[in-house]
């Protein structure tokens, strides 16, 4: 793991901020004693596979476009 005194963090923060979210953590020294340990926060995937998450637990019948068409018809006075 990289280590980085607090004047070369606070020169290449970007670039550090870059490379701690690719995964490459590294850690701010002050005078040669490591103080803090930078790495990227989990991202949540819990959301990214949510599509599907229903598969198998229910199914839509052919005719579901249809449904209560006849009654719709009928309310909206398609059949006078």
């Amino acid at each position: 793991m990289k280590t980085v005194n607090i004047h070369e963090a606070k020169t290449h923060l970007s670039r550090l901020i870059e490379r701690a979210a690719r995964g490459e953590s590294f850690i701010i020294a002050k005078a040669g004693k490591p103080l803090v340990r930078v790495e990227a926060l989990e991202t949540d995937t819990k959301l990214k596979k949510r599509i599907g998450f229903l598969a198998g637990e229910f199914c839509v019948p052919d005719d579901f476009d249809r449904m209560g068409q006849r009654e719709i018809e009928r309310q909206f006075g398609a059949n006078e």
